[in-house]
C-alpha cells in the first residue's frame, strides 16, 4: 500500500487517483535530499497498489519546482567527495527510473517555475499540461554541471528532437510554455483556474480505463526506446495476448454485445 502521509511532499487521493506536489511553496518548491529519497521510495511502492490507477503532480503556490535547493542540497554538494556524490546522482536518477517503472499512468500539471529536477520531474511523467505562465528549464550547465542529468540526454530529445534538447540543455534558457506545447513537451497549455481540473479530468479518463492493460502500454513504451522494429513488433503481440486473457477485455466484448458502456475494474 502506497504511504498515504509522506512528510516531505503533499499527497491526497481520490477515485483511485493520488495527487501530488512538492510542500515548500514558500521557496517555489525545491528539492531536499529528503524529498527526493522519500518521493523515489513512493512511485516505487506505487508500482504494488491497486487502489491507485493514475497520478497528477500538481505545482504548490503558483510554481511546479524550482529543481534541487540551492542552500540544502548543492552547498552540501560542494564538500561531498566522489563516492559520496554518486550516491547522490543515482538517488536522483533513480527517481526517474521509479516514476517510469510505477506502472501508473502519471500527468505533470505545470504551472510558474519548472525547473532543474523539477523540468526532470515533468520531462519523465507520461503526460504534461502547462499554464502559460510555466517556464520550464533544464538550468544544470548554469550551475556549471552538464545537462546530462537524471536521464535528460536519453529522454528529452524523444519528446522534443534532438536540436531543441541541445539547445536547451547547453544554454540552460527557460522554455516557454508556447515553446513547450509547439515542440511536443506539453500536451496542451491551458488557463491557471483549469490546469487543476484539466489534469484531474484527463487522470480520471485514464483511471477509468483498463488499469492493467494501461499498465502494458506504460511498460512498452518505456521498453521500445531500445528495441527494433521486429523485437517490438513481438513485444507487442506478446503483450496484447496477455491483456486478451483479461477480464476487462471480456467486460468491454460483454458490453459492446449489451449495447452499453463498459466498467473496467483494471483486472
Amino acid at each position: 500500500m502506497t504511504k498515504h502521509s509522506p512528510a516531505h511532499f503533499r499527497a491526497r487521493f481520490e477515485d483511485g487517483i493520488a495527487v501530488i506536489s512538492h510542500d515548500r511553496p514558500e521557496r517555489k518548491n525545491p528539492f531536499t535530499f529528503e524529498s527526493y529519497a522519500e518521493l523515489r521510495d513512493w512511485f516505487r511502492d506505487l508500482r504494488y497498489d491497486d487502489n491507485i490507477r493514475a497520478v497528477v503532480i500538481t505545482p504548490n503556490g503558483g510554481n511546479f519546482s524550482s529543481g534541487g535547493d540551492v542552500h540544502d542540497i548543492i552547498g552540501p554538494l560542494t564538500d561531498m567527495d566522489m563516492k559520496g556524490l554518486l550516491i547522490f546522482t543515482r538517488m536522483t536518477g533513480d527517481l526517474v527510473r521509479a516514476m517510469q517503472n510505477c506502472h501508473k499512468p502519471v500527468i505533470a500539471a505545470v504551472d510558474g517555475v519548472c525547473a532543474g529536477a523539477g523540468a526532470i520531474m515533468a520531462m519523465a511523467a507520461d503526460l504534461r499540461l502547462a499554464t502559460p505562465a510555466a517556464k520550464t528549464a533544464f538550468l544544470f550547465t548554469r550551475v556549471g554541471l552538464a545537462g546530462c542529468d537524471m536521464g535528460a540526454c536519453a529522454i528529452l530529445p524523444r519528446l522534443i528532437g534532438q536540436g531543441r534538447a541541445a539547445e536547451l540543455l547547453y544554454t540552460g534558457r527557460a522554455m516557454s510554455a508556447e515553446e513547450g506545447e509547439r515542440w511536443g513537451f506539453y500536451n496542451r497549455v491551458v488557463a491557471p483556474d483549469d490546469l487543476e481540473a484539466a489534469a484531474l479530468g484527463l487522470a480520471r479518463q485514464i483511471a477509468e480505463g483498463p488499469g492493467f492493460a494501461h499498465m502494458m502500454t506504460k511498460t512498452q513504451l518505456n521498453q521500445e526506446w531500445n528495441m527494433g522494429l521486429d523485437q517490438a513488433i513481438e513485444a507487442e503481440a506478446q503483450a496484447q495476448a496477455i491483456c486478451m486473457q483479461t477480464q476487462d477485455f471480456r467486460r468491454a466484448y460483454d458490453a459492446f454485445v449489451a449495447k452499453r458502456t463498459p466498467v473496467f475494474e483494471g483486472d
